[in-house]
């Protein structure tokens, strides 16, 4: 164990001086006898105590008990007819993922470095504080002439100077970040502690929109919050009873005709909203374990539905379930996937996962490419979502063992009229689907990639319902999106049914089920 020498040469503490408390005690022995030492002995070590206790300092108050302290003398400033002031939360983009890829220390020198940054940009009278997650809060000393537009100007200032790139001990770094604010005046609640979460409230607001967004805060995101926390604190009770149910969007071979697998897509049927869709509801999960809650309920349902078709006589080749970058981080879900693919008695071949492109853009998480090919190993398969949002490369698409795009629907509405959407989207399907010798080691069934899907197919001119329904699928087709395509033409998003008509009577005007014409009555519901 390695010693300190300044704790060497440094005095010793009252409680190590006690150390020495028998050798003085003996002498008093001797001089007043048993009694004196007994005293001696006990009562030292209490006066000490008492002493120490009176002279202790006070527990240091919590940051942010100092920022709505200072917030409360400003307000009521403000109510005695001071000037106006305001309050901005500044939150590194990704805070937790930060850590990760450049470690604590590193962390740390970013932000001290922020700070110190932050503070030559302000003015004075201005106060920074850096709150106990990390995130750092700036005060505004009263004006007069302080106002919305100043705010933003302000906002745009403080980012501009954290965003700048960083000359630290161990290089040089740069980092993203948003910022809410809010103006005294804006706050119903007029108290140090609902102005501080109001500007915390629009930081958060901003980082759904990330990196780098600003926003302020409205009366209107309250609401939303209000709303978002109440679906939040629903949702397991939801899934329990059965509000949440999985329903199945089909996606078409162009080859052939044949649905070649169904969508997974979540819908909560809300006693007080209605159905509401992922896109409603998906926020109010993010960052809780929630998300993880759902995707387990939407891998059963799914499975489930997979094994009742089987037994009824039609054999859909599989289902597809979306899967949130906080499952992905799970080291388990492999094992997961492979246990229920086995409780349902299903080869894994007719399980695929979908991964959104944003999720693996970055291409440095060990744990998401581990579980991805651990995936692949398995049989699954393996979808990448959204394909052509981010900035992903093809050394990444190989790294992570993708077997199948699903080219976003940006680039496929509209392709029947548009050449460049045409010509943009062949050239996504030549570099995909082409053979590469020595770019992927994996084996696979068209070239590089397993396939390509068109998800954009929802999206045609009025025309007329055949018209609106063909004209892009046969676009797709005609310039090589020739491995599936999916969209609400070729049958909307539908609950199995409990009784007839069956899921897939909504599918049948637009595509034929295969070589044999499948009885849509003869499915059953789960």
């Amino acid at each position: 164990m390695a010693i300190d020498p300044a704790r060497l040469t440094a005095p010793l503490r009252w409680h190590e001086l006690l150390v020495f408390l028998p050798s003085l005690a003996v002498p008093l022995l001797w001089v007043g006898g048993q009694g004196v030492m007994l005293a001696f002995a006990f009562g030292l070590p209490l006066v000490l105590f008492v002493v120490r206790r009176i002279r202790r300092e006070p527990d240091a108050v919590p940051i942010s008990d100092q920022v709505i302290t200072r917030l409360d003398s400003l307000l009521q400033d403000r109510a005695n007819g001071g000037g106006q002031s305001g309050c901005f939360v500044v939150q590194f983009d990704d805070p937790s993922l930060l850590c990760d890829r450049v470690g604590r220390t590193r962390q740390s020198a970013i932000l001290s470095a922020s700070i110190a940054r932050i503070r030559g940009a302000m003015r004075p009278g201005d106060v920074l504080f850096a709150l106990e997650d990390g995130s750092l809060v700036v005060v505004l000393a009263p004006s007069q002439r302080l106002d919305l537009a100043g705010m933003v100007r302000i906002a745009g200032r403080l980012q501009m100077v954290v965003q700048q790139p960083m000359d630290l001990a161990d290089g040089v770094a740069q980092v993203t970040c948003c910022v809410g604010f809010c103006l005294a005046d804006q706050v119903n609640d007029r108290s140090g502690r609902g102005m501080l979460e109001a500007a915390q409230l629009a930081m958060d607001e901003a980082s759904h929109y990330g990196p780098g967004a600003i926003r302020g805060y409205t009366e209107d995101l309250a609401r939303a919050r209000a709303h978002r926390d109440a679906l939040r604190s629903a949702f397991a009770e939801a899934v329990l009873s059965g509000e949440v149910v999985a329903h199945f969007q089909p996606q078409i071979s162009t080859d052939s005709g044949d649905v070649s697998g169904l969508e997974v897509l979540a819908r909560w049927h809300h006693p007080e909203h209605g159905t509401l869709t992922p896109g409603q509801f998906l926020p109010a999960l993010a960052g809780t374990s929630l998300i993880a809650v759902l995707g387990r309920e939407m891998l059963r349902q799914g499975l489930e539905a997979l094994v009742a078709w089987d037994r009824a006589g039609l054999r859909l080749p599989r289902v597809a379930i979306n899967v949130d970058p906080v499952e992905l981080r799970d080291p388990e879900m492999p094992e997961r996937l492979a246990w229920a693919l086995d409780a349902a008695n299903l080869a894994p071949a007719r399980l695929t996962v979908e991964v959104l492109e944003s999720v693996i853009a970055g291409g440095d998480d060990a744990i998401i490419a581990r579980n991805l090919a651990r995936i692949v190993d398995l049989g699954c398969g393996v979808d990448l979502d959204d394909f052509g949002t981010g900035n992903t490369s093809i050394a990444t698409i190989r790294r992570f063992a993708l077997q199948r795009l699903k080219i976003d629907r940006s680039f496929v509405r509209n392709i029947d009229t548009d050449r460049d959407q045409q010509a943009l989207t062949t050239a996504i399907l030549a570099l995909w689907l082409r053979p590469c010798p020595g770019l992927c080691d994996r084996p696979t069934d068209a070239g590089r990639g397993g396939g390509a899907l068109a998800s954009g197919a929802q999206k045609a001119h009025r025309r007329g319902a055949a018209d609106r329904r063909a004209r892009p699928v046969g676009a797709a087709k005609q310039i090589g999106a020739g491995r599936g395509r999916q969209g609400s033409p070729l049958g909307k998003p539908v609950r199995p049914p409990v009784s007839p008509p069956p899921l897939l009577q909504s599918f049948l005007p637009v595509v034929r089920l295969g070589p044999r014409r499948i009885d849509p009555h003869a499915l059953i519901g789960i």
